[in-house]
């Protein structure tokens, strides 16, 4: 198994609850556990997804793979996962969608989810069509099908803020790649140029080679909060981001191991570059040594890199 990123038994407290806020990416690939032994045939437990999530105390939790694809592509209504997530997460706003739906679905995750503590307006979606590459699938010939982008509002500390949320294909799995079928990442940096104001961008890209996405989205203004601790137990890649721009500030990331999926969850502190004339916030002004054990802080706005300190 490839080399997972450094476990802490808990979670750090918020830094400086009063003038941050909290991001939280997961892929729960549909409440599936891992097991070291026999990772496909390891068992659903919907609560463990449950205990993972709300340890982070998370203020946004970005969602992939909320539901398990049935046969057929039939999807059940009201989706059953997210129906208990939204039970199980009293006190936050959420909004959940499907890609479209196609009976050449495979039994993998899909859906994708937004929980706010405060409230969401505009919810929107956006089908994110994916290109006829060949594959065989058990000895069936098949084609991928379409992955989907959501989006809402929200205001955080007084700031609107934009949230994306997508899962894109794995080209890598088929033998390709998305630098020869850009088309996915294309059209979700269009929508990231599109969106003027504060926004974050989070999901499960699929990109193996990551260090390209990171370039293409940091043409667009958004830096990444992490690009060095892997986030998938099945191959030692870096799949998940959470991408944002200015004003935004990334203040602490980590990426936290976790039993709960084949994904690991990665969570970052933010807050809100101040403008100037305006009194420093108690983030801004504390001391460094209030730092937490075991998580990376950093603090700056988005990096413009040369693309050659990418490669």
């Amino acid at each position: 198994m490839a080399p997972v990123p450094r476990h802490a038994v808990e979670p750090p407290e918020r830094i400086h609850p009063m003038s941050t806020f909290r991001v939280l990416q997961f892929n729960m690939q549909f409440g599936q556990i891992w097991d070291d032994a026999y990772p496909d045939r390891a068992p659903i437990n919907l609560d463990e997804t449950i205990k993972e999530i709300r340890r982070h105390n998370a203020d946004i939790i970005l969602l992939q793979e909320v539901e398990h694809a049935t046969p057929g592509g039939a999807q059940v209504e009201p989706p059953p996962n997210y129906t208990r997530l939204k039970a199980e997460l009293a006190g936050y706003h959420s909004w959940f969608s499907y890609p479209k739906s196609d009976p050449r679905e495979l039994p993998f995750g899909i859906g994708l989810a937004i929980f706010s503590r405060t409230p969401l307006r505009d919810c929107m979606r956006r089908d994110v069509p994916s290109p006829p590459v060949e594959f065989d699938f058990f000895g069936k010939k098949t084609t991928p099908t379409d992955r989907v982008l959501i989006g809402a509002k929200t205001t955080v500390l007084g700031h609107d803020l934009q949230l994306y949320n997508t899962h894109l294909l794995a080209f890598f799995m088929l033998g390709s790649s998305s630098s020869t079928h850009p088309f996915q990442r294309n059209l979700v940096a269009d929508q990231l140029v599109a969106s003027p104001g504060p926004t974050i961008l989070t999901g499960d890209f699929n990109v193996s080679h990551h260090n390209s996405l990171i370039t293409q989205f940091a043409e667009r203004g958004f830096d990444t909060v992490q690009r060095n601790a892997i986030t998938w137990r099945r191959r030692p890649f870096v799949l998940d981001h959470v991408f944002f721009n200015a004003p935004l500030r990334c203040i602490s990331h980590r990426v936290q191991a976790t039993p709960a999926s084949d994904h690991h969850v990665l969570v970052a502190d933010f807050d809100f570059e101040r403008k100037p004339g305006q009194p420093a916030s108690h983030a801004e002004t504390a001391p460094s040594s209030e730092t937490v054990p075991g998580v990376e802080r950093r603090s700056g706005t988005p990096q413009r890199r040369r693309a050659s300190d990418r490669a």
